[in-house]
């Protein structure tokens, strides 16, 4: 045979002819490798590489019922926000799905209606399993999947039921926004007011707790230094106005970058140089917070670290026998930038 490649699709009787094979063999080698030799493996799979075999996917659908798809709702960006979390998972998700063998599929419902599209896609098995991202609004996506035994693995802690036992990966909030608390403690602020979400907001909550935490190990009081608003830029301007006026904090740590935005509105209108006058410190290190001037310091989340994951957790939930995976809290960092000011000691 030629080292042309042919000019039509390969096909598994090229690949055998190729590596003096079966057919069977080739197929035992894209199916069910454990039953080669080593070196029965390796020349069929270097044939499949010289020819550039791709095994035919519907007809091994047929006989695995896999689709090696994943499905993952998506929602709109809310007007007035400047979050790009989901934009990063879903681009390190695709990634990570592919290098496992899997492609993500993307599929939208409507916001009042938390489960529209998994019963479609689960009656269809036209997926494999889901990743479920809607955990701490408390959605019912969760304990519906798992009372029908569907495999999935959510982006969020179980925020409504902690003895759920599903596979779920997190950021550890609290400890990012404490990093980011310490980290103007440690340039001498003193009066560091708080700007998060409403009291009903279980991410809000625990965000808020590193603060708390990290200005009570100081000996630092926390009355009158704390905000609760929707996460949206106006929010965050107007509790900045009334933190300034009441409190007179020298520093603030948002809960997002959204909030931060609406710090840096603030202290433009007043005069008031952000970072020289008052340092500001968001969450999520958004594309805004690394082209705003002056650039915004703000917590970064391991989205990509985040995404590999949950794919580890899927392929074990996939895999046979399947292997349970418990929950992971993965650790943020700070992207420091102008926003957080000089040492003031």
């Amino acid at each position: 045979m030629s080292g042309r490649l042919p000019t039509t699709p390969p096909t598994l009787a090229d690949v055998a002819e190729r590596a003096g094979v079966s057919r069977q063999t080739v197929s035992n080698a894209v199916n069910n490798p454990d039953l080669l030799r080593a070196d029965t493996l390796a020349r069929v799979q270097e044939a499949i590489a010289e020819l550039g075999y791709l095994p035919n996917r519907a007809a091994r659908n047929l006989r695995t019922r896999a689709s090696h798809l994943i499905g993952l709702r998506i929602q709109p960006v809310l007007e007035g926000t400047a979050n790009p979390t989901m934009d990063r998972f879903v681009h390190s998700l695709v990634e990570a799905s592919r290098e496992a063998g899997y492609h993500v599929l993307l599929f939208s419902g409507e916001p009042g209606e938390p489960l529209a599209g998994y019963d479609d896609l689960l009656r269809s098995t036209a997926v494999d399993a889901f990743v479920v991202t809607d955990t701490y609004l408390g959605n019912p996506q969760a304990s519906w999947l798992d009372s029908r035994r569907a495999p999935f693995v959510a982006f969020g802690r179980p925020w409504e039921n902690p003895t759920a036992t599903h596979a779920w990966v997190d950021v550890d909030g609290a400890a990012g926004c404490q990093l980011a608390t310490d980290h103007l403690l440690d340039k001498g602020h003193e009066r560091v007011a708080w700007i998060g979400w409403r009291k009903d907001s279980r991410i809000g909550e625990d965000r808020r707790a590193g603060w708390h935490r990290a200005m009570h190990a100081r000996g630092l009081p926390t009355t009158g230094l704390a905000s609760r608003v929707e996460d949206t830029v106006v929010s965050g301007r107007s509790a900045a106005g009334v933190l300034l006026d009441e409190a007179r904090p020298t520093a603030f740590v948002c809960a997002s970058d959204t909030l931060a935005m609406g710090v840096l509105h603030t202290l433009h209108e007043r005069g008031l140089r952000a970072g020289d006058d008052v340092a500001v410190v968001g969450f999520d290190d958004s594309q805004i917070a690394q082209v705003v001037r002056p650039g915004l310091s703000s917590v970064r989340q391991p989205l990509e670290e985040v995404a590999v994951e949950v794919v580890t957790a899927l392929e074990g939930l996939l895999g046979h026998p399947r292997v349970a995976h418990p929950g992971v809290l993965l650790t943020p960092t700070l992207e420091v930038r102008d926003s957080s000011g000089p040492d003031r000691r």
